[in-house]
């Protein structure tokens, strides 16, 4: 079994700029900053797959889509959760496009996935003890050229890239 997930990437730039904000909020917070090699967006999350539908699961990845620019300018949080993210406060037709594709295609396949609205964000602080003021942030742009399938190592917070797909113009 592999927890497997779908996710776009920031470019380093924006990975530093990302992980600078999760220092600030994990001190406004009193939680745990997000590494900065660990900062991505989630498109759809798949849970525990078998190796037999690890297949299915890539299949789904057969798709179409253009590079988008995505900026990211506000922070909030999900209590409950315990949670400080980032994110942005319009999303671009080419993020809500790609998500589209890759769910429809996940469903097609038989896998259900999360029911809820997809709401784009970066998590970028874990644990937290208080929760984060929602505020604007200066934009922090993001080229977004591929999308990838993810494997979450359970228990040790490592993530592990599966397979890349370009998103070809």
């Amino acid at each position: 079994m592999a927890r497997l997930f779908y996710a776009v990437w920031p470019d380093p730039e924006s990975a530093r700029a990302l992980a600078a904000h999760a220092l600030r909020l994990a001190e406004e917070t009193g939680g745990r900053p997000v590494r900065e090699d660990q900062i991505h967006l989630t498109l759809a999350f798949l849970g525990d797959v078998s190796d037999a539908r690890r297949a299915a699961a890539l299949d789904a990845a057969k798709i179409r889509g253009r590079p988008f620019e995505l900026s990211i300018d506000r922070t909030g949080a999900f209590r409950r959760a315990g949670v400080a993210w980032a994110g942005p406060s319009e999303t671009p037709k080419g993020l809500l496009d790609l998500q589209a594709k890759v769910e429809s295609r996940l469903r097609e396949r038989g896998f259900e996935l999360d029911e809820r609205k997809f709401a784009p964000h970066v998590t970028l602080v874990r644990r937290t003890l208080r929760s984060a003021v929602a505020t604007s942030i200066e934009p922090i742009p993001w080229r977004v050229g591929e999308f990838t399938l993810v494997r979450s190592e359970t228990g040790t917070g490592r993530y592990s890239i599966e397979q890349r797909w370009k998103l070809e113009r």
